[in-house]
């Protein structure tokens, strides 16, 4: 199984190779620098699962199936800020997308609001943590649960629900 992964985020490449590498006998997976087609801060439920899509549509070349990963606020009321940030996962096949979703959670207040005066997520977290690129290493997931969840697992979270309807072809009309 020949998988490329729409990004070279070390993390989107390692939580894809850890999900598929339980599922596929033979795996090969490697990272592809792809455009998003969306802002480099999606915000919003419609922009973060166009991103996930194109980078795995523009990731699709010599494999098998290809990934697509990106991460968003979401506006969900009732929530401190406002906003939840969640990951997508798009699998593409040349045919079919599926689609998955990782768990969310909340940023803090100082975070959000940076972000949607119009800085992205990894700068603010890199200042208040004092790691640089830290979205590209344990990420702000890892920092505000105090260990309990890194970025890679919270990222192999979406791709297995983006994997479900391929692991259940016949329920799902993938045969």
């Amino acid at each position: 199984m020949r998988v490329n992964v729409g990004s070279t985020n070390p993390v989107k490449v390692k939580a894809t190779e850890n999900v598929l590498g339980k599922i596929f006998d033979e795996l090969e997976v490697r990272g592809v620098e792809v455009d998003s087609g969306v802002s480099d801060q999606p915000v919003g439920l419609e922009e973060t699962v166009e991103g996930a899509i194109n980078r795995a549509r523009g990731a699709f070349s010599n494999c098998d199936l290809s990934v697509g990963i990106e991460s968003g606020l979401h506006r969900v009321p009732g929530s401190i800020t406002g906003f939840v940030d969640l990951q997508w996962c798009a699998i593409y096949d040349g045919d079919h997308v599926t689609l998955g979703v990782s768990a969310g959670f909340e940023y803090p207040p100082l975070v959000v609001e940076e972000v949607l005066s119009g800085r992205e997520v990894g700068d603010v977290m890199d200042e208040l943590t004092g790691v640089d690129e830290l979205g590209r290493k344990r990420g702000a997931v890892s920092f505000l649960s105090h260990g309990l969840l890194d970025r890679v697992g919270n990222t192999e979270q979406c791709v297995l629900m983006a994997m479900i309807p391929r692991m259940n072809p016949s329920l799902y009309g993938l045969e």
